[in-house]
């Protein structure tokens, strides 16, 4: 008996700030449950031609925002996978209802502290560039909060091994699906 079919068929949405793991958690979730794995990050750079960051100072967070709901609606209409959304994907009312009509949305969840120490290591961030850290996730958790808080399902990770994420994730859909299912 294969204990993941369960989870297998619909696609997995993890939503959250930046550096909570979406994309490096959501690889590994999607190796555990033998799930495609995409990340709207790079499908927004592929699709645009562009990085993030260019977008961000072309044609402004609004356009990049408009780009993300797109390849979003695109993706959700492929058979199941775990998406890895932008950190801000979650926020638009129409890229919402989108994933929680066809996903299950989970709101990946650490403490700021440990990501404003993972997010200081990168410098690929346009919403940080030349700003302190803790003051962006301040102001982005205090905005941001409440929509992830529409997520179907909430992990709370902390700095543990990936790999216990993960397990925390399965545990966690497994408990949303028997939930759903009585």
């Amino acid at each position: 008996m294969d204990r993941y079919a369960p989870l297998r068929r619909r696609t997995i949405a993890l939503v959250g700030l930046m550096g909570v793991g979406k994309s490096s958690v959501g690889r590994r979730l999607a190796n555990a449950l033998d799930l495609p794995f995409r990340d709207t990050d790079s499908e927004v750079e592929a699709a645009a031609g562009r990085s993030i960051s260019d977008i961000f100072s072309d044609l402004g967070e609004d356009a990049f925002r408009e780009g993300e709901r797109r390849v979003i609606a695109r993706l959700l209409d492929q058979e199941p996978h775990v998406l890895a959304t932008g950190g801000g994907a979650f926020m638009n009312p129409q890229t919402r209802a989108l994933i929680k009509s066809r996903a299950v949305s989970v709101w990946l969840k650490t403490d700021l502290t440990i990501l404003a120490r993972r997010v200081a290591r990168k410098d690929s961030r346009p919403l940080l560039i030349g700003k302190d850290p803790m003051e962006v996730l301040q102001a982005q958790a205090l905005a941001r909060y409440p929509a992830y808080g529409e997520a179907d399902v909430t992990v709370e990770a902390g700095d543990e091994a990936h790999h216990v994420t993960v397990e925390q994730l399965i545990r966690a859909l497994g408990a949303h699906l028997e939930a759903d299912a009585s």
